[in-house]
């Protein structure tokens, strides 16, 4: 999986917008590809602050470039788990975490919210992977999941594109090297699994080992902080809430 890694990272430097757009496509049918999204994004949007995309239509391409994608693979992704997918996602989803009761408790909330329940399935952290594939398999009509599918991913996108391009205005009035900002950005992605993994063992209550399902999760979530933080908000309450609920 490193040696994946390295790969796309040298075709994401190399052929930069289209790289993005293939990359973002493939993760957003289904395919577990080893680099995050919220990394991509937030990279991505970096780099747009830093005027590396100025010559290929600057923000507002770099915005769309991830946009799309995010579009197709959701209509790709939930056609397939809606029709000859259904039994591929059951078997291949434990293998990334979702579970088939992960799977279930998503296809109550998106059948019982809608639009409304895909919407903020898909700007939630640690939700969002598990949403269009139990939109297909809850059997949503298309007219339900599509506006869900828009506004979910545009405000995704938005706030990590947001936070993305703010931080890459800031680090280039600072004017670091190369080196620096490689470190700080491998910090950060470390501290997010090791504070990710921490608290997920502590929520849960017991110190068995996290299974590879989930460790895919936390490194996808953990490369992005406010995902954590969200992430770890939501966990707080529905521990909460369940410690409320009557024996």
């Amino acid at each position: 999986m490193s040696q994946f890694a390295e790969i796309a990272n040298q075709f994401l430097d190399q052929y930069g917008l289209l790289a993005i757009f293939i990359i973002m496509l493939l993760k957003e049918i289904g395919f577990p590809v080893p680099i995050p999204a919220d990394l991509i994004m937030l990279g991505a949007a970096a780099s747009a602050a830093a005027g590396q995309f100025d010559a290929q239509g600057g923000w507002i391409a770099v915005y769309l470039v991830i946009l799309i994608p995010m579009f197709i693979g959701g209509i790709v992704q939930f056609s397939l788990a809606r029709g000859p997918g259904r039994a591929f996602v059951y078997r291949v989803g434990k293998y990334i975490g979702l579970t088939e009761a992960r799977l279930e408790k998503a296809m109550n909330a998106v059948r019982k919210g809608g639009t409304t329940a895909v919407t903020v399935g898909l700007t939630t952290p640690g939700v969002r992977i598990a949403t269009v594939p139990a939109s297909g398999l809850a059997n949503l009509s298309f007219a339900v999941f599509l506006p869900g599918l828009i506004l979910g991913s545009a405000f995704f996108l938005g706030w990590h594109f947001a936070l993305g391009y703010l931080g890459g205005l800031a680090l280039t009035l600072l004017s670091l090297p190369p080196l620096v900002l490689a470190a700080i950005l491998l910090a950060v992605i470390a501290l997010g699994i090791i504070g990710w993994r921490v608290a997920r063992r502590r929520s849960k209550g017991k110190a068995e080992e996290i299974g590879a399902g989930e460790a895919y999760l936390e490194w996808a979530d953990a490369s992005c902080p406010a995902c954590i933080a969200i992430a770890l908000t939501r966990q707080r309450g529905e521990l909460t809430e369940s410690s409320q609920q009557p024996l």
